[in-house]
């Protein structure tokens, strides 16, 4: 058994090994002198996305794809259900509390934010979000280019707080995180609703996704962030929803759920569900989303193997 886990969070680290670290030396707005002294300090990180590490956006938001009620959050400081999509801590808070930023990282929407809390990072992602426009719509979710300007206002927020000077150094000297794009495949292409499927082959469907993703994160860099770490789609077979539904292609392996492993083992459809009495044993907490245990693997197979290039 214990081989087996550990087999699915090889699979599952893709999610941050496939890791495409985009540095200021590389992209077009960069300068080497700013980019030599940002390597030595990190003011802030940033994070945009999905479900994985949506740590409350979406939590007043009319969607099925929110988590701010039990069984999420039990093993959450406090056993608060914040809206994160685990039964702990997720993605973002493990990268800020190991860079030394902060312990959680807050959701920008919803929060009633401190000043502290501004200058030292938040996070944009989203449940049900995507870089196709149509899968943040059947969701109901902030898109992509939301986010974006999410992130825009975030800015001028600062701004009026601290001034042009000082925001500009916490902007420049942040680091930033894209987890996105398994919702375009599990719910949009691969849904029961074949828009998607009538518009695009495979293939073509991957171009227009990855150039999606591409326009992000270079507007992401254009609106001044210099250390971007854009982390590619994980292994969705190995979700135990998408066992169920048979999608096995690539994939040979895949657990349980602590909540349950069918589509409906997740999101509002797991309110006040019993969850399962040994969750440190799952590698999945719902049928989609991992433990934070699994989490906490995952980040430090990222920043053993690959962080290093974005610090």
């Amino acid at each position: 058994m214990a081989s087996s886990y550990r087999g699915l969070l090889t699979s599952l680290a893709l999610l941050f090994v496939n890791l495409l670290l985009l540095r200021a030396p590389l992209l077009p707005h960069a300068h080497g002198a700013a980019a030599g002294a940002a390597k030595s300090k990190i003011s802030a990180v940033f994070v945009f996305g999905d479900s994985i590490v949506d740590p409350g956006n979406n939590n007043d938001r009319i969607t099925a794809a929110k988590a701010n009620f039990p069984p999420y959050g039990q093993d959450f400081p406090g056993g608060n259900a914040t809206g994160r999509f685990s039964n702990g801590k997720v993605p973002g808070d493990i990268i800020a509390s190991r860079l030394g930023v902060k312990e959680l990282l807050p959701p920008y929407i919803g929060e009633d934010l401190e000043l502290a809390d501004l200058r030292t990072g938040v996070v944009f992602a989203s449940g049900g979000s995507g870089y196709d426009p149509l899968t943040s719509i059947l969701t109901t979710a902030t898109s992509s280019t939301g986010q974006l300007e999410l992130f825009h206002d975030y800015k001028e927020r600062l701004k009026s707080l601290v001034g042009e000077e000082e925001t500009s150094r916490v902007i420049s000297e942040g680091i930033y995180f894209t987890v996105n794009g398994a919702n375009d495949l599990a719910n949009n292409y691969f849904s029961i609703i074949p828009l998607r499927r009538h518009q695009y082959d495979i293939p073509s469907y991957v171009r227009f996704i990855v150039s999606s993703a591409v326009n992000f994160t270079m507007k992401l860099n254009e609106m001044g962030a210099k250390r971007i770490g854009f982390i590619g789609i994980p292994p969705i077979g190995c979700c135990p929803s998408q066992k169920e539904l048979g999608s096995r292609e690539c994939f040979n392996e895949a657990a349980e759920g602590c909540c349950g492993s069918t589509v409906l083992n997740a999101a509002i459809f797991i309110i006040n569900h019993p969850a399962c009495p040994n969750v440190h044993d799952y590698v999945f907490w719902d049928s989609f989303h991992p433990t934070e245990k699994a989490y906490n693997i995952v980040v430090d197979k990222l920043f053993q193997q690959n962080l290093q290039d974005l610090l």
